[in-house]
C-alpha cells in the first residue's frame, strides 16, 4: 500500500489554541438558537443547521461540543447550556421517543455520560444506565450482535449489523462499571467480536453493514447503506471502524481490537487524496468528481489518536500515525472549515450525510463538527474520552 507523505507545516500549540477560538467563535453564533429542546439538525442546509426537536440520532453531537468546550474554558455558560438539555434527554428515554435504534450511544455518551464524567451528575448517570438497559435489549444472542435498527422482528432489518455501532458500545462498557452488570459489557464484546469478524474484510477494507441469521446465528452477507457499491468502502464506515475498535481496546485491553484498528488505518491512509481529506467512499480518488467527506477525515484523525496513544513508545506505527493525524487536522483547518463563511453557524464544511440519498451533500454535519473539535482537543490536552 502507498504511504500518506503529506508534510505537516504550520503546526504548533498556538496554531491549535487559534483553531479552538475559531471553533468557540462559531459557537457563540448557536448558543441562544440551540438549547433545551431544540438542537441543530443532522445536517445544514446553505451551510446553516436549521433547529429541530430531540428525535434524529444526532442530537448528542451538539452536546458533546458544549461539554468540549466547557472542558476548555471552564466558562460555566457551556455546562449550564448543556445540562439544561438532560431533561429533553430523560423525556426520550422514558417515553421511548426514536429510541428504536442502536444509535443511543451516540446520543448519551456525549450529553448523560459526559456530564457524569464531568459534574458527577447523578441525574445523568441514572439516565446513561437507563439508555443502556434499552440499548440492552437491542442484542440478539444467537447472532451476538446488537441490531442496528428497527423492529427486533421486521424481516428486513433483523440480524443486521453496522459499523457505526462500534461507537454505541462504550456506553454498555461504561453501564457495567457504573451498575456492575457485566452482562452489558459481555454484550459489547460479542458485538465487536462478530463486527471484526464480518464486517471487516480480509483485504482490510470494510462493509457498511451486515446481516447475521437470527434463528441460527450463522452469517449471510455483507452490503452497504450509505457507500457506493456493495463491495466498495465507505469512508466514514472505514473510520467508524478505526475509532470504534479502539474503544472496545480501551475497557476491554483485548490487543485483537488494536490490530484490527491499525488494519483498518492501514487501508484508511493507503486511500488518501493529495490534500490528506477522503472522499466519501474509498473507491474515488483524486481527479474523479466526487465530494469529499471532512467528517470522515474528523472521525480518522480522532480514532488514530487514541490508537497512537495505546502503542508503545518503540512502535514504528506510533510516530506515523500520529503525523499522519496531524497532516490531515491541519488539512481540514486550512481548507475545510467555515471561516470564510460568516453566516455559517457549522464548523467544518464539504462533508456529506447520505450520498445515495441525497442528504447533506456537501455541507456541514454536526458529527462533522464535534470530531473535529474533539481532534484539536486531544492535541492540546490529556483528554479522557467520553466514549
Amino acid at each position: 500500500m502507498k504511504q500518506f507523505s503529506r508534510e505537516v507545516t504550520t503546526v504548533d500549540r498556538a496554531y491549535f489554541e487559534n483553531e479552538i477560538q475559531f471553533v468557540l467563535k462559531k459557537l457563540e453564533q448557536s448558543l441562544s438558537v440551540f438549547n433545551q429542546d431544540q438542537f441543530p439538525a443532522a445536517t445544514s442546509k446553505g451551510l446553516v443547521y436549521p433547529a429541530v426537536s430531540n428525535t434524529d440520532w444526532t442530537s448528542g453531537f451538539w452536546t458533546g461540543i458544549l461539554w468540549l468546550a466547557y472542558e476548555c474554558t471552564q466558562d460555566e455558560k457551556y455546562r449550564e447550556i448543556a445540562e439544561s438539555g438532560l431533561p429533553s434527554f430523560q423525556r426520550r428515554i422514558d417515553e421511548r421517543i426514536a429510541t428504536n435504534t442502536h444509535d443511543l450511544g451516540f446520543l448519551y455518551s456525549l450529553s448523560a455520560i459526559a456530564a457524569y464524567r464531568l459534574t458527577g451528575n447523578e441525574q445523568a448517570r441514572a439516565i446513561a444506565v437507563k439508555a443502556a438497559e434499552l440499548l440492552a435489549e437491542r442484542f440478539v444472542p444467537k447472532a451476538g450482535i446488537i441490531q442496528a435498527w428497527g423492529d427486533l422482528n421486521d424481516p428486513k432489518e433483523c440480524g443486521r449489523m453496522i459499523m457505526d455501532c462500534l461507537m454505541n458500545l462504550p456506553l454498555l462498557y461504561w453501564a457495567s462499571e457504573v451498575s456492575g452488570n457485566s452482562s452489558y459489557a459481555k454484550m459489547a464484546v460479542s458485538h465487536a467480536k462478530q463486527s471484526a469478524s464480518y464486517l471487516v474484510r480480509q483485504d482490510h477494507t470494510s462493509y457498511h453493514t451486515y446481516y447475521m441469521d437470527v434463528v441460527t446465528g450463522e452469517p449471510k452477507y455483507g452490503n452497504t447503506h450509505q457507500g457506493y457499491a456493495d463491495d466498495s468502502c465507505w469512508a466514514r464506515g472505514q473510520a467508524w471502524g478505526i475509532y470504534g475498535f479502539m474503544l472496545s481496546y480501551l475497557y476491554t485491553r483485548d490487543p485483537s481490537f488494536i490490530e484490527t484498528s491499525k488494519a483498518l488505518t492501514e487501508y484508511f491512509l493507503s486511500r488518501l487524496p493529495e490534500d490528506g481529506v477522503v472522499y466519501w467512499d474509498l473507491v474515488f480518488t483524486d481527479g474523479e468528481e466526487q465530494e469529499k467527506d471532512s467528517s470522515a477525515a474528523a472521525i480518522a484523525v480522532c480514532g488514530m489518536l487514541e490508537l497512537a496513544r495505546h502503542l508503545p513508545l518503540l512502535d514504528s506505527d506510533k510516530p506515523r500515525y500520529e503525523k499522519a493525524a496531524l497532516a490531515i487536522l491541519e488539512s481540514l483547518s486550512q481548507s475545510y472549515t467555515t471561516k470564510d463563511h460568516l453566516y455559517s453557524n457549522g464548523i467544518l464544511k464539504h462533508a456529506v450525510y447520505n450520498k445515495p440519498r441525497g442528504w447533506g451533500i456537501d455541507e456541514c454535519n454536526i458529527w462533522g463538527d464535534y470530531f473535529y473539535f474533539e481532534a484539536l482537543v486531544r492535541i492540546l490536552k490529556d483528554w479522557r474520552p467520553y466514549w
